[in-house]
């Protein structure tokens, strides 16, 4: 069933890690002596008051359509719970390497500019967020495979 509450907190990490593209990971950082925004679309600079994109990361983009989509397709796998379970866990574990992956793209970028916490954007929590928002949906799965199993020992 499409209408069950962790149906809901898949749609909504999928949506947080689609948001990627549009807030920054990090900005008021100095890149090559240049303010500059970075955000998993590439690095943008300030040029006369403009954001303007100097470089592109191609690579990152396509991980994060991905990464995005991949939530989605586990609010289809609704017929086998265990299943769904099992690749609830298995989908965390990609975002924390996604989370690596992106987090050393923003260091080998920034390797001379030092970072402190007023340069993160809300893009650098956007995927905590999404890992809390699948462990509540794989514990609402476990939930209804709990009630599933019990309904079926009174039958």
């Amino acid at each position: 069933m499409l209408q069950r509450i962790q149906s809901v907190y898949l749609l909504l990490a999928s949506l947080v890690i689609f948001a990627l593209f549009l807030f920054p990971l990090v900005h008021n950082v100095y890149v090559a002596s240049v303010p500059s925004t970075i955000k998993v679309t590439g690095i943008y600079q300030d040029v006369n008051g403009a954001q303007t994109p100097t470089q592109s990361f191609v690579a990152l983009i396509a991980a994060t359509a991905v990464v995005a989509i991949l939530p989605l397709v586990l609010i289809f796998l609704y017929k086998n719970r265990k299943q769904q379970i099992m690749l609830c866990y298995v989908y965390i574990l990609v975002i924390f390497g996604y989370s690596f992956w992106v987090a050393q793209a923003v260091k080998s970028v920034t390797d001379e500019a030092k970072l402190s916490t007023n340069n993160f954007g809300i893009g650098a929590l956007l995927s905590s967020l999404s890992i809390v928002l699948v462990l509540a949906a794989a514990k609402a799965i476990q939930r209804d495979e709990k009630l599933v199993k019990s309904a079926d020992r009174l039958r």
